[in-house]
């Protein structure tokens, strides 16, 4: 694997030098867009609006509007912006886990330690475990600040990207239902289906993206010139709109699954 960061964990007055690495990969098919005409892949080009030629990589900078103007920024400017920050996951506050919402989870790294770093980074990932809480922190990560967690998982470090509160929508424009009656033997007959649909011990291997492997298959048949079947699905309707009853069907077709 590829770094993606380089810098150092904050941790007290320890310094964990660390390398960041991407903990996630697409697993989807690359699909490209193409000329429905002649089958030719479709080419994104950067526009000058005000010529309308092409603009190289090379001569495309950042700019901020400001006052009807742009003002530019270069990587010297960014990098004078809290320049600690692009170097150091300063860890600012442990807490439990649990006390994250997940809506504010973004995206897992892996963190590997540098050379000078392996008996620090062993000390924060076994005291994680024996305090069984998590790291707070924040880093500057390609001209953006990151708020994260550090967790220990098994022998590793792990790095989860967490949105700021600001990035969280707020809800409160939806027609969300604040109370509605719900009677108890509807609610009995929930945990029913719920407590059935409960493993002993929930393992998220078996969970497998199978679509792409459906969509491969209807790619092979038309590369071979071959036809494709028509699916038969049909989606039922509950011929009910009683709760009980849709529960109680629920459960039955699961026993009989079961069975």
């Amino acid at each position: 694997m590829r770094a993606i960061w380089s810098g150092s964990i904050g941790f007290g007055l320890v310094n964990i030098p660390v390398k960041l690495f991407s903990a996630t990969k697409s697993s989807s098919l690359d699909l490209h867009m193409l000329d429905k005409h002649d089958n030719a892949k479709i080419r994104y080009a950067r526009i000058n609006e005000n010529t309308g030629k092409e603009v190289a990589w090379g001569d495309i900078v950042k700019g901020y509007k400001y006052n009807d103007d742009y003002v530019v920024l270069s990587d010297e400017d960014f990098e004078k912006v809290a320049p600690e920050k692009n170097k150091t996951i300063s860890i600012d506050q442990f807490i439990e886990l649990d006390k994250i919402d997940t809506t504010y989870y973004d995206t897992p790294y892996y963190l590997e330690p540098t050379k000078g770093g392996e008996r620090a980074y062993v000390l924060l990932r076994e005291a994680l475990k024996k305090a069984g809480k998590v790291a707070i922190g924040s880093y500057v990560m390609r001209t953006k600040e990151t708020l994260c967690l550090l967790k220990a998982q098994e022998d590793m470090l792990l790095l989860i990207k967490i949105r700021f509160p600001e990035e969280i929508r707020d809800y409160g424009d939806l027609n969300i239902p604040k109370a509605a009656e719900v009677k108890d033997a509807e609610l009995k007959m929930a945990l029913s289906l719920i407590n059935q649909l409960t493993p002993k011990k929930f393992v998220i291997s078996k969970y497998k993206d199978t679509y792409d492997g459906e969509l491969m298959k209807i790619i092979e048949l038309k590369a071979k010139g071959k036809s494709i079947p028509k699916p038969h699905f049909k989606i039922v309707h509950n011929k009910t709109k009683d709760l009980m009853a849709q529960l109680k069907a629920s459960l039955d077709d699961k026993k009989k699954k079961a069975s």
